[in-house]
C-alpha cells in the first residue's frame, strides 16, 4: 500500500506560508519526539533557509528517552536550535519559550544597533498534522488560544498570538508534503495520527509495527499481550492473531479479527500503553 495523503487545502496552507514568511523572523518546526526524522517537513526546510530555525521534539514523554536525546544531539549538530517538551503537561515548556530568544539574538542585537527597541520576535509555529502544534501554542501562552485534537486539520486558518512583549507566534494548519520518497516515512506518520485513518489499511500498518518492536522493543509486545509466562510467537502473523483472540477481537465463528486486533495495537501504541517508543 503506498500511503499519500495531501488535500487541497494544505496546498492552499503552503502557499499562505510563503506569504506569511515576509514577516517572520523565525520558524518554529514541531516534531513528533517517536519519528523525529519522519515528522520534519522538507518544504518547510525549502521555505525557511533564510530565518532562523528552531525544533522543538514534542511529545516527548512517549518517546524513547535515550533516542530523543541522540536526535536532539543530532540535530543541533546540524545547525538547529532544539528543544524536548511534553506539551499536555507543560514539562519544557519554558525551555522553548527560551530556546526561540536564543535562536534571534542576532535578531535582537541587530535591532538595538539600529535604535530599534521593542520590536518583538515573530515566530511561526508550522509542523504536519497532529505534531501537536496548537496544544504547544496553548501550552507555552498559559492559555487556550489555538485549537486542539488528535485528528489531523484541526488548525484551519493562521492565527497570531502575542506570548509577551518579546515574541509573537503564528500559528498555521499542519501540511505535510505531496510525496513520500520512502513508504516507511508515510507509515510512520500514519502511526502518530497525521493522516486519516479512513484511508489506512490498519493490519498492514500494525505488521509493520510489531516487526520494528520485535526488533528493538521486544518486552513492549510480551508485557502488553502475553503475560503469565505465555510465549511470544516467533511470527508476527500469530502474534496478531494471539491478541486477537487474548482480546475478543473475533469474527462470526470465532476466527480472529486481524483488522479490529490491528487497530487494536495501533491505539495502543498512539495512548503509550506500549511503553515509551521512538519508531527512529
Amino acid at each position: 500500500m503506498v500511503y499519500q495523503w495531501y488535500p487541497g487545502h494544505m496546498s492552499k496552507a503552503k502557499r499562505q506560508m510563503e506569504e506569511d514568511l515576509k514577516v517572520i523572523d523565525a520558524i518554529v518546526e514541531i516534531l513528533d519526539a517517536r519519528i523525529p526524522l519522519s515528522s520534519k517537513n522538507p518544504d518547510i526546510d525549502v521555505l525557511g533557509k533564510n530565518k532562523y530555525r528552531v525544533l522543538i521534539l514534542n511529545k516527548c514523554d512517549l518517546a524513547d528517552p535515550v533516542r530523543t536525546s541522540y536526535f536532539k544531539k543530532y540535530y543541533e549538530e546540524k545547525g538547529f536550535f532544539v528543544n524536548t517538551c511534553d506539551s499536555r503537561t507543560a514539562a519544557g515548556i519554558k525551555g522553548s519559550l527560551d530556546i526561540i530568544t536564543k535562536a534571534c539574538e542576532e535578531k535582537i542585537k541587530r535591532d538595538r544597533s539600529r535604535g530599534i527597541i521593542g520590536r518583538p520576535i515573530r515566530a511561526m509555529v508550522a509542523g504536519i498534522p497532529n505534531s501537536g502544534k496548537s496544544t504547544f501554542i496553548n501550552s507555552i501562552a498559559g492559555k487556550a488560544c489555538a485549537k486542539t485534537g488528535n485528528k489531523p486539520g484541526v488548525t484551519k486558518g493562521r492565527q497570531w498570538i502575542r506570548l509577551n512583549r518579546q515574541v509573537e507566534l503564528l500559528d498555521t494548519p499542519g501540511i505535510l508534503w505531496p510525496k513520500f520518497e520512502d513508504q516507511k516515512i508515510g507509515m510512520n506518520i500514519a502511526f502518530i495520527g497525521s493522516i486519516n485513518d479512513d484511508i489506512l489499511y490498519p493490519e498492514e500498518l500494525c505488521y509493520y509495527l510489531l516487526g520494528i518492536l520485535k526488533e528493538r522493543y521486544p518486552g513492549a509486545i510480551k508485557n502488553r499481550y502475553f503475560k503469565d509466562d505465555l510465549p511470544v510467537p516467533e511470527d508476527i502473523n500469530e502474534i496478531i492473531k494471539s491478541i486477537a483472540i487474548a482480546r475478543g477481537a473475533l469474527m462470526a465463528g470465532g476466527e480472529p479479527d486481524i483488522i479490529k486486533a490491528s487497530k487494536l495495537i495501533i491505539d495502543d501504541f498512539r495512548a503509550s500503553r506500549l511503553g515509551k517508543i521512538t519508531l527512529e
